[in-house]
């Protein structure tokens, strides 16, 4: 309200030290911004005053708001430094995304196929659309949505506030402050709905192969159709928008065929399941203890008849009042109806979340403790949770020491308090700080050789997260493929998006792009698709059959990923996790804040590619449909 109130009436009183919002403490909201209710209440009516001026003036709409006033009014708004080189970032984000006209002459030459119908998948699909572009996308799923499709299990949610974890064209108005899996599905139907996305879907439509025909310039596409039967497809551009975290893992641990109950990875929950007397009385066993856990435990805890967590790492667990808090229909009426709410919301949002938290992520070489924390800051941070966690577990000393970390905050991605630490002190739960060695008929054994008596195990045991385009078999233009070049967990891409030897072939959610930190993975998407339209904009103006990142461009990004990963909390060696392939080289997440990653593609630089002209007889048109 205040940013609202500065845009609006433009008054440098409101400035003034009394109004001044006290900064968030760690990932909390701050909607009162510390201030007095006296002072609340005056820069309400404010408010009110400044809107009603704006309504009676006849509604004019809102002037660009320029660098330098947003960085100085999210200063004070904050409460805090924002540093300067945000301001671009933010001001886009406060004046609203600015979307290219539309393309009414469709380019019959530059086609594409897009693999996988989630939220990359759409993104791309409606800016191919509005550039005139003809597309098709194969999706394996019976809908869109991807890993939320996919994702069905009790308690299932995002850990971004909703108004941030939104497509920034699409707004919404979310029931409550962390979105809940069924709306989010609901919020991916409407905007395919709305951009009439799904004419271009082929569902049950998997991708098994893909290889660049290097005569007619253009990929051939290998798809296994809903019959069983293979079919090819072919378009000069390829885009992957298949994500990181949908293919399930799950070890192979001894006797997992012996079971005699049900065993089933998170992401593959039974439908029967969600009955109200289908839980009721079982044994259920949890097999880890990260974010799906997390979410499924307190979902189910009072639906059993007792429940079992193995958890071979503790994690490090924020708390956070809005996780389950509705936003009062009166933020709504602000948002649909007050010039520059929504934007200045999520704009704070955006840095409260995204990348305030980088700067205490950086290793000190001088730091003297060898595991539990690695910079002062970062310290600061382990007591403050490790105090929040005591309070939470009380006199449970025994759930204390098995639920304490021994690494630095942040070394995996931080999870929001739940009820997880209220659910582990209930009767019918027991934490097991063990992990599993093997499966029998009647449960599971842990490390320490006890079995444990379950009708029902959960594995929620991740995804094939370093294994990028796992299982596909993308073949370049040498005739080698991704597996080849890459290895089987060494994924490098520049910027995550592009790949030597693989023409035309752009990766949304590709290696190094995913969020440790913090933030919203759909705005790296978003930068993501901006970058791909700039490449094939640049096609089309020039002419060009082939566009190829040069090795030498790949090979420095790289080189300067891997260097400041060196410096990050997340290759400290006290603990493992979902961002480190096997030899311990951070493959998944992003080394940048995200202000960088949204500077580095805002626009293509033709010098990182080799390109081709056009040549006479390339690829024709793909059918599209579903």
């Amino acid at each position: 309200m205040l940013a609202v109130l500065l845009e609006l009436t433009a008054d440098e009183r409101w400035m003034a030290p009394r109004y001044q919002p006290t900064r968030s403490r760690g990932m909390d909201d701050n909607s009162t911004g510390g201030l007095p209710e006296e002072i609340q209440a005056e820069i309400q009516d404010a408010v009110v005053d400044a809107v009603e001026r704006w309504w009676e003036s006849g509604k004019p709409p809102r002037p660009e708001v320029e660098h330098s006033d947003v960085e100085r009014l999210l200063n004070f708004t904050c409460g805090e430094t924002v540093p300067p080189d945000f301001a671009p970032m933010m001001a886009e984000i406060v004046n609203g995304p600015r979307l290219a006209p539309a393309d009414t002459a469709p380019d019959h030459r530059l086609h594409a196929i897009v693999i996988g119908a989630g939220i990359a998948g759409m993104l791309a699909s409606v800016e191919l659309t509005r550039a005139g572009i003809p597309h098709v996308i194969l999706e394996k799923n019976d809908d869109v949505g991807g890993s939320w499709w996919e994702n069905r299990y009790p308690g299932a949610g995002v850990d971004t506030p909703s108004h941030l974890y939104s497509i920034s064209s699409f707004p919404h108005n979310w029931s409550t402050h962390f979105g809940k899996r069924d709306e989010v599905q609901g919020y991916l139907e409407a905007f395919a709905e709305a951009n009439d996305i799904r004419q271009h879907v082929r569902f049950r439509h998997e991708v098994t192969r893909a290889e660049f025909d290097e005569p007619g310039q253009s990929w051939r596409v290998t798809v296994r159709r809903p019959d069983g039967e293979s079919e090819v497809l072919e378009a000069p551009i390829l885009i992957s928008a298949v994500g990181l975290l949908n293919r399930p893992k799950v070890p192979n641990l001894p006797g997992m065929e012996s079971f005699e109950g049900r065993l089933f990875h998170s992401a593959e929950w039974p439908s029967e399941l969600d009955e109200p007397d289908a839980l009721r009385g079982k044994r259920v066993g949890i097999v880890g203890a990260g974010a799906s856990a997390m979410q499924i435990g307190p979902a189910i805890a009072d639906r059993v008849g007792s429940l079992t967590v193995f958890q071979r790492s503790p994690q490090w667990i924020a708390p956070n009042d809005d996780y389950f808090a509705t936003i009062d229909e009166d933020v709504h009426w602000l948002m649909d109806h007050v010039p520059g709410y929504r934007e200045w919301y999520r704009a704070r949002l955006s840095w409260i979340f995204n990348d305030k938290v980088y700067p205490t992520l950086q290793v000190d070489p001088e730091w003297p403790e060898p595991s539990a924390s690695i910079n002062a800051t970062n310290h600061g941070h382990r007591k403050f949770y490790e105090r929040y966690l005591r309070d939470q577990l009380g006199d449970r000393n025994d759930l204390i020491e098995a639920s304490l970390p021994d690494y630095p905050p942040f070394g995996k991605r931080m999870l929001l308090d739940n009820g997880w630490f209220a659910m582990l002190r209930k009767p019918q739960v027991a934490l097991v700080p063990r992990g599993v060695e093997a499966v029998t008929p009647s449960g599971l054994i842990d490390s320490d050789g006890v079995e444990h008596q379950l009708d029902i195990i959960v594995m929620a045991t991740g995804f094939h997260s370093v294994r990028i385009l796992y299982p596909m078999d993308i073949v370049g233009r040498s005739g080698r493929s991704t597996k080849e070049i890459w290895g089987e967990h060494d994924a490098r891409a520049y910027l995550g998006i592009t790949v030597p030897d693989f023409p035309n072939f752009f990766i949304m959610t590709g290696p190094n792009t995913g969020l440790g930190h913090g933030g919203s993975f759909i705005t790296i998407l978003e930068c993501q698709v901006r970058y791909i339209m700039d490449a094939l904009q640049l096609m089309r103006s020039e002419n060009l059959g082939v566009m190829e990142c040069r090795s030498e461009v790949n090979e420095r990004y790289n080189e300067a990923v891997d260097r400041q990963h060196a410096q990050m909390v997340w290759t400290h060696p006290a603990m493992e996790n979902w961002y480190r392939n096997p030899d311990g080289r951070v493959v998944s997440v992003l080394p940048w804040r995200i202000n960088d990653y949204w500077a580095m593609t805002n626009h293509v630089d033709p010098s990182d590619f080799q390109t081709e002209p056009v040549r006479a007889g390339s690829a024709q048109a793909v059918t599209t449909g579903r």
